[in-house]
């Protein structure tokens, strides 16, 4: 049954770059004096000689033979060992008891912005990760209006039991940003429960959030501690990583829905025009579109024209009339405030005349629901480890710095929260530099119509 089953969002994308990958690797001038493995490592494709793939698998048979097995956990990879010792703590039926003269630090979780499936997860594993090196772990209800408010209690190691799996967010969440008055009932509370840092898990309100406190350090010594910022939101539209905790649940979403919409229509002539979420960020449009096989993904980065719209209407019309039973476009929320998705319809509709009908699916929250995927689950527990420790370092460090955790590449680092605004456009709350825009001429290509049979 795990080799069955409909591939998810991460499977059908992975596949078509790797397969891109393995096409240009043929057809490129470059000599190959051995075979290659195209694989991925991070977030990107790479191209690894066979041989040096063999020595290192053979490498890790021939450590677990001589039941050398931290070398065989070492020779898997970092991140293979470190996932391990997490899970190895997380799953211990009790936290180990403080060292003696150790100072236990009193760490707040609490989360920022809208739900993102993941969110549970992250919190369950800082709670545990931060219990087990002995400390007082804090939850905040509520998001930032919980924190004025003053809605923390402690958590223990058994009140996030069950939290892995767990869609939503148990903690609440909200897209309070702190103003005024917020700030004093703020400092109110930091100081009451003597916290000394903050791990937020959450999206662009989050951020804003943490630089309005950083700013008001001057007025509330409370604020003088270090924070740090875990991104979890479906929109993937945060400074300083590739990815945010959440948003390959809401690709999946995207794509059983889409499935089912295709299917929908297996007996008549029908175009879909679907519209995801996102924000002012197209990346779940775009990397929907390449897993469901739509044939037109609308993006607000690229902007929508009418023309573009007639030069669609062209290309049904043409393909209807040649056979084709099926049209998807994948329309992001905010491609164009003129041209919206009902628009879009209307205007196929009318131009396709008899050839097709026109439908619309508008996802909505669909998309923010849902228990989390295994790779949110694992990437939330990767991101909240490294914060803990983070967190840990940087409170007892006089010279802490307050920062975002992100993956870029196929590393997992930190940002200093100052470089927040130079990271982002601002008007648009989207990183300046989106990765993923580089795999737009790859979803143009598979869009594209294929050669006609000549007559005959």
């Amino acid at each position: 049954m795990q080799r069955g089953g409909s591939p998810s969002a991460f499977d059908r994308n992975l596949s078509t770059l790797l397969g891109e990958d393995g096409v240009e690797a043929i057809l490129s001038n470059e000599r190959q004096e051995e075979p290659i493995v195209i694989g991925i490592q991070g977030n990107k494709i790479t191209r690894t000689p066979l041989s040096q793939c063999l020595e290192q698998t053979w490498a890790v048979a021939d450590a677990i033979k001589a039941h050398d097995y931290d070398q065989a956990l070492t020779l898997r990879g970092g991140s293979f060992k470190v996932t391990f010792n997490i899970l190895r703590t997380l799953v211990r039926t009790f936290p180990h008891a403080p060292q003696p003269g150790q100072r236990r630090l009193r760490m707040a979780i609490m989360n920022a912005g809208g739900p993102a499936p993941g969110m549970n997860t992250a919190v369950r594993a800082a709670v545990r990760l931060g219990a087990d090196r002995g400390h007082i772990m804090l939850g905040v209800n509520n998001g930032f209006r919980g924190l004025a408010a003053g809605e923390v209690r402690e958590l223990d190691w058994m009140s996030v039991a069950g939290f892995a799996s767990r869609g939503g967010a148990e903690l609440g969440t909200n897209r309070h940003v702190p103003t005024g008055r917020d700030f004093y009932d703020i400092a109110r509370t930091l100081e009451k429960h003597q916290i000394e840092g903050i791990m937020i898990i959450g999206g662009w309100t989050g951020y804003q959030s943490a630089l309005a406190l950083y700013n008001q350090r001057t007025n509330y010594p409370a604020f003088d501690i270090p924070i740090v910022l875990l991104p979890a939101t479906i929109n993937n539209n945060l400074p300083g990583t590739e990815l945010s905790v959440g948003a390959d649940t809401a690709l999946n979403s995207i794509i059983w829905a889409v499935d089912k919409i295709k299917q929908s229509a297996v007996a008549s002539r029908r175009v879909f025009i679907v519209q995801v979420m996102g924000h002012y960020c197209g990346y779940l449009s775009l990397m929907g579109g390449m897993a469901t096989g739509a044939e037109r993904v609308y993006l607000h980065e690229e902007g929508v024209t009418l023309n573009d719209m007639v030069i669609d209407v062209q290309k049904l019309t043409s393909g209807f009339k040649h056979g084709k039973r099926l049209g998807l476009m994948i329309r992001n929320e905010n491609a164009n405030e003129i041209y919206s998705t009902n628009f879009m319809a209307a205007l196929f509709e009318e131009e396709g005349g008899k050839l097709f009908d026109v439908r619309t699916a508008i996802l909505g929250h669909m998309q923010q629901g849902g228990n989390p995927t295994p790779f949110d689950r694992i990437f939330a527990i990767r991101l909240a480890s490294k914060c803990i420790q983070y967190l840990e370092d940087q409170i007892t460090n006089p010279d802490y710095i307050s920062a975002c955790i992100g993956q870029i590449g196929g590393k997992i680092e930190f940002q200093d929260i100052r470089d927040i605004p130079r990271m982002m456009d601002m008007e648009h709350t989207r990183p300046k530099n989106q990765w993923w825009m580089r795999l737009r001429p790859i979803e143009r290509m598979l869009s594209q119509p294929g050669p006609r049979k000549k007559p005959g």
